[in-house]
């Protein structure tokens, strides 16, 4: 299929390539849909194998982008960039100050955060190119890393699910199985700790692994066996695509909730998981705490109201839960028909403006 006939399908708006011979800056900005406002989404920076592989990873992620602003309320559209190289070797000022004239270029269509391999000080060299840039350091009135109300709104939506399948939202006694111990699977540790919950955790980064085994006294596990624990909640937090055809088969929980982007490969494994009995807690609607905190910067950031605001994730994911089950569908269908049904309702809103003015 082609890029063109990709964006018709799916509905994108934009897709924009960004080269910079200096910096060596390869990247690609996706801009999905605009209908409830401009674009806000991550700028990953990852050493993808191809072009190929960035661009079905940047289209993915800016979808995954608009249904998780229109499902959390939000007045965003979805957007995302990938940076194409090893955040541990490749960065550079001059190539984020590239990357934030490329943003500048859109006048406000897409801004950008931090996201896997980016964090604030590389938002700091991309906002001296761009007003369009949020997750800033707090000295300069931003809110700073994300990936601690990220963890909380990830963690609201595990107590939502455990009310759901044992009738009590507490973690006292409760095994969660957490992939990927960086920054988001570092605090979500520290909130399920906190909750009397017992971790096991995994993540290819052995250093991080140890941090969590020696603050929360969790165990550890190889990273391919995290699939075969047996726990009450899986938590996906690195990357995508980790429920699929081979490891639902291996899985034992009865609860998914994690702040991985896109867990699912397919849509259908949603369905699959439904029939097994595995209640999932649609990514974009339990991981928007980050988007949440972020969306707060750009009226006057206030920490307190943004830890509130995520905190309601609970009641997002249990009114998610609740519409799947009256309307007998999975629940990653039921929270796709609650973001696409609020855009629709905004389109017919300006269609109906249009045709009276």
């Amino acid at each position: 299929m082609g890029l063109f006939e990709k964006m018709e399908q799916n509905g994108y708006e934009q897709v924009v390539f960004c080269y910079d011979r200096p910096s060596k800056l390869k990247a690609i900005i996706a801009i999905h849909d605009t209908t409830l406002g401009p674009s806000l989404g991550g700028c990953r920076m990852w050493p993808y194998k191809s072009e190929e592989e960035a661009l079905t990873d940047v289209l993915r992620l800016s979808r995954a982008m608009t249904l998780k602003a229109a499902a959390a309320g939000l007045n965003l559209g979805g957007g995302k960039a990938v940076i194409i190289g090893d955040a541990r070797t490749d960065k550079s000022e001059i190539l984020f100050r590239a990357f934030g004239r490329m943003v500048e270029s859109l006048h406000g269509r897409y801004i950008t955060a931090e996201d896997v391999g980016t964090n604030v000080w590389d938002m700091d060299y991309i906002s001296t190119e761009t007003r369009f840039v949020t997750g800033l350091v707090t000295s300069k009135g931003g809110s700073g890393d994300p990936s601690p109300f990220t963890a909380l709104g990830c963690f609201q939506g595990i107590r939502a699910c455990l009310k759901e399948t044992t009738e009590s939202n507490s973690l006292e006694g409760r095994t969660v199985a957490i992939q990927g111990a960086g920054a988001v699977g570092y605090h979500l540790a520290r909130y399920v700790h906190s909750d009397g919950g017992k971790i096991v955790v995994t993540d290819i980064n052995k250093e991080a692994v140890q941090r969590v085994v020696d603050d929360f006294g969790a165990t550890a596990v190889e990273p391919d066996a995290i699939y075969d624990v047996a726990c009450d909640v899986f938590a996906p937090c690195a990357l995508g695509a980790v429920i699929n055809d081979k490891t639902i088969p291996r899985l034992k929980c009865k609860i998914i909730a994690g702040s991985a982007n896109n867990q699912l490969e397919e849509d259908r494994h949603g369905d699959e998981l439904a029939k097994r009995g595995i209640l999932y807690a649609p990514d974009f609607v339990i991981n928007a705490g980050g988007l949440i905190n972020v969306y707060e910067e750009l009226e006057r950031y206030n920490p307190e109201r943004a830890k509130q605001k995520v905190s309601q994730l609970y009641d997002a994911i249990r009114n998610i839960v609740f519409a799947a089950k009256k309307k007998n569908i999975s629940t990653n269908m039921a929270a796709t028909q609650v973001a696409e049904e609020r855009m629709r309702l905004l389109r017919e809103v300006h269609r109906t403006y249009v045709r009276r003015n």
